[in-house]
C-alpha cells in the first residue's frame, strides 16, 4: 500500500535515517519504536507527507486516504463540539453540496442524446457510489457515536471547544480523524490525556478497524492489544519484527546477543589475521600470502555493536520515617464547583504502607480528593491526616509549573539541604541529566525532561506519602518501568492517579475509582 524505498534523512549533517526500506500493508498494525530522539514522530511525518526524505522516496497509490493525529495539535476556536467533529466529513459535504447541484442541472435538461446528458448521468452515479462508499448517510449518527466512545456526554455536543482542556481537545481531533475512515492511521501517542474506558474503547475500535494502522505509544498494554509487528529505529536503521511490543522485546534481546557474538568473532578473526600479516609480510617468501590477507581484511564488511542507549534513570526513594498507623481518613467528603456536583459522601481510610490507585474517567474527581487530601482546596466533610505524616505531592501540572528561568542546577540546588545538596550533580545524574545538561534553562526542556526534573525534587526530602497525580505523562517505557520499580520498593505509602494500567498492575493494592459521584473501593489490583 505505501513502500517507503532507501530513505535517508540528515539533520545538520547528522543521519537520522539510512538508506530505510519497508511496506505498509493493507491492515498492518505497526507500532513504531526505539528511544526518544530515534526519529519515530519524523518517520510518522514522512510516511503522510508533512516532511520529505533528502534522499530515496515514499511510494503511496493516488487514491490512499490517509489520517495524522500529531503529538502537538493547533486549536481553532469557535465551534461546538458536534461542529468542529463533523468537519471531518468536509468531503461528504462537498459531494453533497455536487449532487444537489447536478440534481438541479438535471432537471432542466432535455438534450436527452447528448453526450453532455451522458457525462451528467455518469457523474451523478459515480457521486452517489462514492457517498455510499464514505457512509454519507447518518453523519450525524456516527459522529456521536466516536464521540461518546471518547468519553464526551450529549450534553458536551453544543458547548464551544474553547471551553474544553487541551487533552479533551485532542479527543475531537481524534474523532475527526477516525470519522473520515481512512486507509491507514498514523497516530502519535494517542492515549495521551485519555482514561482507561476510552483507551479500551479506542483498542476495541482499532482492533476492528478495517485499514492500516501505524502508531507510536508508550503505553505497552495498548501497543500489545493493538500492534501485530514492530519496526523498531536504531542509529539510523531500522529492525522489522512480526510481533507486538512485548514478543519484540524477546526477539530483540536474541539479535542483539546475536550481534555481539558476531562482533565478538570478526574482532578475533581480525586480531589473528592481523598476527600473520605482521608475521609473514617482513619475509620475502611470505609477503604475498600477507598482501592476500591484507586484502581480505579491507574487504571485510565490519560488524558493528548497536549503539543502544541504555540510559534511563535508576534511583530509589529515600526512606521514610515511620508515620502512624492511619495515614489518612476521610469521612462523608463531597465537593461542589458552583452548582455542579463532582462526589458526595465519600468515605476512606488509607493504612501506612497501602499503594493506592485512583482511577475512573476524566473528570470525576480524582485530582480533586488528591487535592483534599493535601488540604488545597476548601470541601464538605473531615478530612484527618495522621500521627507523622510527611507528604511529598506530585500534581498533574507540576512539571509544567517549573520556572523556567532557572537551570536543571538550579531547580534542584535551591530546594536541596544538608548532605542531599552535597550531591546534587549525582541525582540529576540519576534521572538522565548530566554534563552540559544540567546547565541547560528549563524553558527549553522536552515534556518528558520537565516531568522528570519535577519528579526528583521528590527524593530531596524523605517523605512517607507519595501523591502522584499522572506521574508517567510523557515518560518513555523504560523510564515508566524504573519508576513503577522505585515505587514497589518504596517503603512508605503511595496514592498514583494514572490510566495506565500496566504502570499500575502489580503496584497497587486497593484501587478506588471515581464514577457517577461516588468513589467506590476495590481491593486487589487494576485487572
Amino acid at each position: 500500500m505505501i513502500s517507503v524505498n532507501n530513505i535517508s534523512v540528515l539533520f545538520g549533517g547528522e543521519a537520522l535515517f539510512e538508506n530505510i526500506s519497508f511496506l505498509i500493508n493493507k491492515q498492518d498494525r505497526i507500532g513504531l519504536a526505539g528511544r526518544n530522539g530515534a526519529g519515530k514522530s519524523t518517520m510518522l511525518k514522512l510516511i503522510v507527507g508533512i516532511n520529505s526524505p533528502t534522499s530515496g522516496e515514499i511510494a503511496r497509490p493516488t487514491d490512499i486516504k490517509m489520517a495524522y493525529l500529531p503529538q502537538d495539535l493547533i486549536h481553532k476556536n469557535g465551534k461546538t463540539v458536534m461542529e468542529e467533529a463533523k468537519e471531518a466529513f468536509f468531503e461528504i459535504n462537498e459531494m453533497n453540496d455536487r449532487m444537489n447541484f447536478l440534481t438541479k442541472e438535471l432537471e432542466t435538461r432535455t438534450d436527452y442524446e447528448s453526450n453532455a446528458y451522458g457525462k451528467l448521468i455518469d457523474e451523478i452515479t459515480e457521486i452517489s457510489h462514492r457517498l455510499e462508499i464514505f457512509g454519507g448517510g447518518d453523519t450525524d449518527g456516527d459522529t456521536e457515536k466516536i464521540l461518546m466512545g471518547l468519553g464526551f456526554l450529549r450534553t458536551d455536543f453544543l458547548r464551544l471547544t474553547d471551553e474544553f482542556s487541551g487533552g479533551w481537545r485532542m479527543r475531537i481531533e481524534l474523532a475527526k480523524l477516525l470519522l473520515q475512515k481512512p486507509d491507514i492511521l498514523l497516530l502519535d501517542e494517542p492515549t495521551n490525556h485519555l482514561d482507561i474506558e476510552s483507551i479500551q474503547w479506542l483498542e476495541d475500535f482499532l482492533q476492528n478497524f478495517e485499514g492500516a494502522v501505524v502508531l507510536i505509544s508508550h503505553d505497552k498494554i495498548f501497543l500489545d492489544n493493538i500492534t501485530k509487528r514492530t519496526i523498531e529505529i536504531v542509529n539510523g536503521r531500522i529492525y522489522d519484527y512480526r510481533a507486538n511490543y512485548t514478543k519484540y522485546l524477546e526477539l530483540r534481546k536474541e539479535r542483539k546477543q546475536q550481534v555481539e557474538s558476531a562482533v565478538k568473532n570478526q574482532q578475533k578473526y581480525i586480531e589473528q589475521t592481523q598476527t600473520l600479516i605482521d608475521k609473514y609480510k617482513a619475509k620475502a617468501s611470505k609477503a604475498s600470502f600477507a598482501q592476500s590477507l591484507m586484502k581480505k581484511l579491507d574487504r571485510l564488511d565490519i560488524i558493528e555493536a548497536e549503539d543502544d542507549d541504555q540510559a534511563s534513570m535508576h534511583f530509589r526513594f529515600p526512606p521514610p520515617a515511620l508515620s502512624g498507623k492511619i495515614i489518612a481518613r476521610v469521612e462523608e467528603v463531597e465537593k461542589t464547583y458552583g452548582e455542579k456536583l463532582i462526589f458526595k459522601n465519600v468515605d476512606l481510610v488509607i493504612e501506612r504502607g497501602d499503594k493506592v490507585a485512583f482511577v475512573g474517567k476524566n473528570g470525576e474527581g480524582k485530582s480533586t480528593l488528591i487535592k483534599i487530601i493535601n488540604k488545597l482546596i476548601p470541601h464538605g466533610g473531615n478530612v484527618e491526616i495522621g500521627h507523622n505524616v510527611k507528604i511529598g505531592y506530585f500534581a498533574q501540572t507540576q512539571a509544567d509549573e517549573l520556572d523556567g528561568t532557572l537551570s536543571v542546577f538550579e531547580t534542584i540546588d535551591e530546594l536541596a539541604a544538608g548532605e542531599i545538596r552535597k550531591n546534587v550533580r549525582n541525582l540529576l545524574g540519576a534521572f538522565l541529566f548530566s554534563g552540559e545538561d544540567v546547565d541547560k534553562k528549563v524553558r527549553v526542556l522536552s515534556g518528558g525532561e520537565r516531568n522528570r526534573l519535577a519528579l526528583c525534587k521528590l527524593l530531596l526530602e524523605p517523605y512517607n506519602l507519595l501523591i502522584l497525580d499522572e506521574p508517567t505523562n510523557h515518560l518513555d517505557i523504560k523510564s515508566k518501568e524504573i519508576l513503577k520499580r522505585a515505587l514497589v520498593n518504596f517503603t512508605g505509602t503511595v496514592i498514583i492517579v494514572s490510566h495506565d494500567r500496566d504502570f499500575l498492575q502489580d503496584l497497587t493494592n486497593k484501587v478506588y475509582e471515581f464514577r457517577n459521584q461516588q468513589v467506590k473501593e476495590v481491593i486487589g489490583t487494576i485487572n
